[in-house]
């Protein structure tokens, strides 16, 4: 046997040897590893001497195996891996122990919530581990059940410094326990001839020197063709079949020379979901028309298809059971079907899909069982079993206008999974069907839903604005909300120009909707906050935030304070919103808020927003949100940059840029954004008009980074440069421009960008007062903004000569800039205070500046007094995690314990406030 690596081949021993130094490493953090290959090359075998490698080595060593015939069956393949460690549970958080056991039926729940599973499972693996390191074993990943595998790919990206491995097989390499960042496959291949002869020997040493060669040029390697063909070896015919192909028809021959009641035996076996040989018995006698004892069981044991232990019985191999499916005819494997759903009468979730199985053509009642049996995964946490029973429900329905309905309620339950390509393809396949017309406005709201609509054309704007017409019309104000969300969240992502964005206005106008609806305050905000920020800012006023589901009301509310330019109420509703869609385990809408949230901290001069952007990048990029994890990105480079942590090539702007430029149509809002970050690289570098011209892009018409908003988080930014590199008279008409267009807006962000402005860029008779005022200002309570004013004013003091009073400002702005972590503003205050003759002073050296967003989110809650296991409830990771965080962010903080984290947490905030 060989295995490819990374474009390398490695024979057995020497993968098994790297396998197992990784596994004598495993206190030093666990890891995710994939072998894959075609059947019977040996993957099961390898993982099997790893598994018992790793029991002599003192691991604990959880095994699943997946089965096609089970692959339906919610949670099964968990039950299998957590249940040796199950007794543990009682010692688990209640909204975990809750979420994991009733997915697995053991106690009632009204809701079931997927990510609280998820958690609970990550917990007990992690606990496990604290006894001894634990190896998770996964066989034929691609036949597990999806609510199980969505469950251990949550756990393999969480598992990097837990004593946990992950080792699986798979026919192919499987995107299914995430991408390459998260599990390693290694590709398993066929042994070498040589090796191959001698397994021949050992395994059929009777075989003549002719006979043994054709089997070995025929099993090219696969052990398993090997040792089957030197028993059964192919006809001639067959030598150009795929390998799987081959293999199935040896195992067919075989089944092929049982009796009647045997063969029943291993057809029902073959498409059985579940492991008890009496129920494989009772379905079998309702299959043969007689009674079926256990000697029938035997024969089938003896012809090498099923193994036998106690009252559990298995499938020898996959192929086998692949076999024994494909031999059947429709009619019998519909007979069979029935047969065990009689038979599972008493276990619902089993029978339903066996019953479903055994219809022939379609049947509306068999439908609507299968989309009141996907209702009720849906409610167990299991999304992905729902998704696929109303995917068979749909098949199973005789009117196509109910058949395209439950197809779109699988695509909208595979948005909320994450599944790209599976909405992608259902919506495809529906697109031109006749759909009922609410039906046609929920498929149209889905188009483009992954991007956040960040790739519409106009057009496709104007059509969910006429689709919402026509739902107000008949009295459905709730899809018409939903339809003009969607349109103005694409009005966002890129302009389509004033027409459209006042047809979406106009027609949220239309809906028969309270006063205050916090979904037309979103709507009016996304499409055309210039003109509507002083009407949406005094609604907000009127608005309570308690009314409805408090996490989306908030959410709503802070998409419209946040459009509006009002980021201080931005900030305390999407804060809200981030407490409460946490408590819920709603990460997708989690990301989106963090995304939000950053930004609104960003334009209040608050760069602890690193630590929500880099949230809310982990949880955008594990929901499959390309456009908000690109947000966050920009958020966590914007950080960057004004803290002087600038490269040539920075990472995260880069990672942010090339997703607007992949969208079929480019956002030009995160251009905008990826520009901002850009400028004020610059500016921190000190190189004012390349600043210029980078934060100019955002005021061009004609440039892929125009966006009206943003101009107004940008523009002071931009005469900041403007003043430093002799662009006065360009930035004094944007200047005039925006102030136009913003409607005398009185917006927290837009009062602190103009007052700057009008300031900075004032005549020396005037600017005086203009600094006076702008410093008592709105920008006063916002360490970063004020300081920035007192940068300019004890700058434009010094250039008049009147160097004893620039001195107060500038040392102001000095201490506020060292103590905000934003070094390269220091530096010119610095710069300044020396040109007036002052010297000595020093930057401060902040052990805080050596921790990442995640390590100093870790240290704020644990000053806060949560626990390690709160922590880890809150940032959905292991509490032994939190833990190895805080064993390493002690030495950078130079603390002892988590009693002095709240003092050494809170010195950066008086030195802020003191340079006030």
């Amino acid at each position: 046997m060989t295995v490819t690596d990374g474009g390398r081949l490695f024979g057995r021993d020497e993968v098994q040897d790297r396998l197992r130094r990784r596994l004598d490493q495993v206190d030093s953090g666990g890891f995710s590893i994939g072998l894959t290959g075609e059947p019977g090359v040996g993957k099961s075998a390898l993982q099997a001497w790893i598994a018992t490698y790793a029991e002599s080595a003192g691991f604990t060593v959880l095994r699943a195996r997946g089965i096609q015939s089970e692959s339906q069956l919610p949670y099964a393949v968990l039950h299998q891996v957590l249940a040796p460690v199950l007794p543990r549970i009682s010692a688990m958080p209640a909204p975990q122990r809750q979420s994991l056991l009733a997915c697995f039926g053991l106690v009632e729940a009204p809701d079931v919530n997927p990510f609280f599973t998820s958690l609970a499972v990550l917990d007990l693996l992690v606990e496990s581990a604290a006894d001894a390191p634990v190896l998770v074993c996964l066989d034929d990943l691609q036949w597990m059940d999806r609510a199980s595998v969505d469950t251990l790919a949550f756990v393999a990206r969480r598992i990097a410094a837990e004593r946990v491995v992950l080792l699986s097989t798979s026919g192919s390499e499987s995107p299914l326990l995430g991408d390459d960042r998260t599990t390693a496959w290694i590709q398993v291949e066929g042994l070498p001839a040589d090796a191959a002869h001698d397994l021949l020997r050992f395994r059929a040493p009777d075989l003549s020197t002719a006979f043994r060669d054709r089997v070995v040029a025929q099993a090219a390697g696969n052990p398993l063709a090997l040792i089957e063909f030197a028993s059964t070896p192919p006809a001639g015919a067959d030598d150009e079949l795929p390998m799987t192909t081959r293999l199935e028809r040896a195992f067919t021959a075989r089944a092929d020379e049982l009796d009647p009641v045997g063969r029943a035996v291993a057809d029902v076996a073959a498409l059985d979901d579940g492991e008890e040989v009496d129920q494989v018995l009772a379905a079998a006698a309702i299959v043969a028309g007689e009674a079926v004892d256990r000697d029938a069981v035997r024969r089938v044991l003896d012809a090498g298809l099923v193994t036998l232990s106690g009252s559990k019985y298995a499938i020898v191999h996959p192929l086998i059971g692949s076999a024994l499916r494909r031999a059947m005819t429709p009619d019998r494997r519909r007979q069979v079907h029935s047969a065990l759903a009689t038979i599972l009468s008493g276990v619902p979730d089993r029978a339903v899909w066996h019953r479903a199985s055994s219809v022939s053509g379609r049947d509306e009642a068999m439908a609507a069982e299968l989309e009141q049996a996907a209702g009720e995964a849906q409610r167990r946490g299991a999304f992905a079993t729902a998704l696929s029973r109303l995917e068979r429900a749909a098949a199973l329905s005789p009117d196509p206008l109910d058949e395209a309905g439950r197809l779109i309620s699988a695509a909208e339950l595979g948005y909320q999974l994450g599944r790209f390509a599976q909405v992608e393809q259902v919506t495809s396949r529906v697109t031109r069907s006749t759909l009922r017309p609410r039906d046609r406005s929920r498929l149209t709201r889905l188009t483009g839903v992954f991007h956040d609509g960040a790739t519409s054309e106009p057009g496709e704007i104007l059509h969910l604005v006429q689709l919402a017409r026509r739902a107000s019309g008949d009295g459905d104000a709730d899809l018409a909300l939903q339809l003009l969300f969607g349109a103005a969240r694409r009005v966002w992502w890129r302009d389509p120009g004033e027409s459209v964005r006042r047809d979406i206005v106009s027609a949220t106008r239309e809906v028969p909707a309270p006063s205050g609806d916090p979904r037309v305050l979103a709507v009016l905000g996304l499409a055309d906050s210039l003109e509507l920020s002083a009407s949406v800012i005094q609604q907000l006023d009127r608005t309570p935030p308690e009314a409805g589901d408090r996490a989306d009301v908030a959410a709503l509310l802070g998409i419209a304070a946040f459009c509006a330019g009002d980021f201080l109420r931005a900030e305390s509703f999407l804060s809200t919103a981030v407490q409460d869609l946490r408590a819920d385990g709603r990460l997708s809408l989690l990301a989106e808020a963090l995304a939000i949230r950053s930004w609104a901290e960003i334009n209040l001069g608050v760069f602890d927003a690193a630590r929500s952007a880099d949230e809310g990048i982990r949880l955008a990029d594990e929901t499959g949100q390309r456009v908000w994890a690109g947000t966050a990105r920009l958020a966590a480079a914007f950080v960057d940059a004004v803290s002087g942590r600038w490269g040539a090539s920075p990472a995260l702007l880069l990672q942010a840029e090339h997703t607007a430029l992949q969208l079929p149509n480019a956002s030009s809002s995160l251009l905008a954004g990826a520009q901002l970050a850009r400028g004020l690289g610059e500016l921190g570098a000190d190189r004012p008009g390349q600043a210029y011209a980078e934060l100019h892009r955002v005021f061009v018409p004609t440039d892929s980074a125009y966006q009206q908003v943003q101009q107004l988080w940008t523009i002071s930014y931009l005469v900041e440069a403007a003043t430093r590199s002799g662009r006065r008279d360009e930035a004094r008409k944007a200047v005039d421009f925006l102030e136009e267009q913003a409607h005398g807006s009185s917006a927290i962000g837009t009062t602190i960008a103009f007052e700057y402005c009008r300031a900075v860029l004032a005549d020396d008779t005037v600017a005086e007062d203009q600094f006076r005022r702008a410093l008592a200002g709105a920008a006063r309570p916002f360490p970063w903004h004020q300081a920035r004013l007192q940068l300019s004013y004890g700058s434009w003091l010094r250039r008049q000569r009147r160097v004893t009073e620039s001195r107060d400002p500038l040392r102001a702005a000095r201490t506020a800039f060292d103590a905000l972590g934003t070094k390269p503003w220091a530096l010119r205050a610095d710069q300044e205070l020396r040109a007036t003759g002052e010297r000595g002073w020093h930057p401060t050296a902040s052990g805080r500046e050596q921790l990442s967003p995640q390590e100093a989110q870790i240290a704020e809650l644990a000053a806060q007094g949560l626990s390690n296991r709160e922590i880890g409830q809150r940032l959905f990771l292991s509490h032994r995690t939190i833990g190895s965080h805080l064993y390493r962010l002690f030495p950078k903080l130079g603390v002892t314990s988590r009693q002095q984290l709240a003092g050494v947490l809170t010195d950066r905030l008086k030195d802020v406030q003191s340079s006030d």
